[in-house]
């Protein structure tokens, strides 16, 4: 309809050109058509705008500044009819390509918030999936994970490239290392007093890297310098969990194929139940270089590639009644699969202040998801924000919402995390054991989705979540070929709202062999923290709430080159 209108108005436009042309000055007959030009406009934005805009977004900032705009375009157009009219023509033609340029971008607006809307949605809102595309599940080898990752003013582990990269050039010798881990994950459900527990078990490859040490004869400053290459599962997002209670709220009310009159209300709750599944992990290539400064000053940039795949499918069953006893099952299923490449970079220095005594800084930037895309079904289809179908007990007919095919919509967006500055120190106690601290710092207010409408988001970020303070504590003794260690992890919630409990806290003990041109190493970490999940956003109801426990084991073999 938009652009059939706009048409018309540069249909009258030509047939204007051609009267001037002939030197007719305008008429009365002219005039009018001017008037019906501007009448056009005002039922464009009265009749086709505002009633499409509210339709799509109602209430949303952007679009009544776009359609403000349009008004003062047409106020314009209203005072150039009084004018000269050798010039109205000229400067409608403006006004005219003005509007439909504002009209565009109006539908191209209206559009994406129809697209991107995930309001009632029970599945992860962008929000949250920024934070969790921040997360960092801190895996590296064996050694490294055993000493709860406080290898920032350490070195000489191939993991430590991905807090410190100075630390290449504290190795001795050229090394490859490999690493698995097995993770065990139980999580335990509370929702409206009822516990429901899932446990998952999950193998990975966690790591593959390798550090390439050289000598050099060049100058007597600056005696060696090395090259970093690793492989690092980020965050493994493979997780399940369920939800079963009855919140006294019931939010599918009606069966769409009622044939009643009036039709039946199925109002009173019985029981909702939920099922949620995440599969993917976010991985890093990380490259590195480091060199030493007189044996004492160790200096390091790293560049660092990311691969995001992630996917969440979740399954919400809901079970009213009438107060006829009529019962009302509804199942309605959402999916979402998200894939994206980002970079960071990050930088640092060890100092050797004394034999015994070590310390460091690096900065690592944010990480720059410059393309992440998301296919969903998240989208309208007859009402419903995803896949459903109805069952009543007194009607044989089943509703469903798909017999038409399955809809679903892509877009993409750019996210920018937070960045990080560690603070480190090590006491070294001769040949036989460290004492190993990092503290780091993330502030998730500057945390920025674009490409997009996102402002409800990035102010949520401003004004819900702070600068986080972090902890890693590791300690390592060697008893001849056999060294033992221990570590602990704190990592604090972004949220302002969170509870103490929802801080990550994990200890870590370990231990390994040197057979001399090869090492092995293990260890074993526990880790705890609890969440909330909205599976019913935009109702009131309560949140489920969470308690996760990892326990994680994992192996690496470490080979001289």
């Amino acid at each position: 309809m938009f652009e059939e209108i706009l048409l018309l108005i540069e249909e009258i436009l030509q047939q204007l050109e051609e009267v001037l042309k002939e030197g007719v000055h305008l008429q009365l007959e002219e005039v009018v058509l001017l008037e019906v030009i501007i009448e056009l406009l005002i039922d464009l934005h009265q009749e086709e705008v505002v009633q499409e805009v509210i339709l799509l977004q109602e209430g949303h900032l952007l679009l009544e500044q776009q359609v403000q705009e349009v008004l003062q375009v047409e106020a314009q157009a209203a005072e150039i009819l009084a004018e000269d009219q050798a010039e109205v023509l000229v400067d409608l033609k403006e006004v005219i390509k003005k509007i439909q340029k504002k009209m565009k971008k109006i539908i191209t607006t209206a559009i994406f918030f129809a697209v991107t809307s995930l309001s009632f949605s029970q599945a992860l809102g962008y929000e949250d999936l920024g934070i969790l595309f921040s997360q960092n599940d801190n895996n590296g080898t064996a050694r490294f994970t055993a000493m709860g990752g406080a290898f920032g003013a350490l070195g000489g582990d191939i993991s430590s490239i991905n807090i410190n990269p100075a630390g290449l050039s504290v190795f001795n010798n050229s090394v490859f290392s490999g690493t698995f881990n097995s993770r065990n994950s139980t999580i335990n459900t509370t929702y409206y007093g009822n516990t429901l527990g899932t446990q998952d078990e999950f193998i990975n490859i966690s790591q593959a890297g390798a550090a390439l040490v050289f000598d050099t004869n060049y100058s007597n400053e600056w005696t060696k310098f090395a090259l970093g290459f690793n492989y690092r599962m980020s965050k493994d997002f493979n997780d399940s969990f369920s939800a079963q209670g009855n919140s006294g709220v019931a939010t599918f009310t009606n069966f769409p194929l009622d044939t009643n009159t009036p039709a039946l209300e199925y109002n009173i709750a019985d029981e909702q139940r939920f099922f949620n599944n995440y599969r993917g992990d976010l991985t890093e290539l990380n490259i590195g270089l480091s060199a030493v400064h007189q044996n004492k000053l160790h200096l390091g940039v790293a560049i660092n590639f990311y691969d995001l795949n992630f996917s969440q499918q979740s399954t919400l069953n809901e079970f009213n009644s009438d107060t006829n006893g009529n019962e009302l099952d509804a199942f309605l299923y959402q999916e979402s699969f998200i894939t994206g490449t980002g970079f960071s970079a990050n930088l640092g220095f060890i100092y050797k202040l004394h034999k015994n005594f070590r310390f460091g800084l690096s900065y690592q930037t944010p990480t720059w998801f410059t393309e992440v895309i998301d296919e969903n079904n998240i989208l309208d289809n007859d009402g419903f924000n995803g896949d459903t179908e109805i069952y009543v007990s007194n009607d044989n007919v089943i509703y469903d919402n798909t017999v038409n095919g399955f809809p679903s919509q892509i877009f993409d967006f750019r996210l920018r995390t937070p960045s990080k500055l560690t603070a480190s120190a090590a006491l070294i106690v001769g040949k036989f054991g460290l004492f190993s601290v990092d503290y780091s710092n993330r502030n998730f207010q500057n945390m920025r989705l674009s490409r997009g409408n996102f402002n409800q988001e990035n102010q949520s970020f401003q004004d819900n979540y702070r600068n986080t303070h972090n902890f890693n504590v590791g300690t390592e003794w060697r008893f001849n070929r056999f060294s033992l260690r221990g570590g602990y992890r704190f990592e604090q919630n972004p949220s302002k709202q969170a509870l103490d409990s929802d801080n990550l806290e994990g200890y870590s003990l370990g231990g390994g062999y040197n057979f001399g041109n090869f090492r092995l190493d293990f260890s074993f970490t526990d880790n705890n923290r609890t969440s909330a999940y909205n599976f019913y956003s935009g109702f009131n109801v309560n949140a489920a709430e969470l308690s996760q426990n990892n326990k994680v084991f994992t192996g690496t073999v470490t080979i001289n080159l």
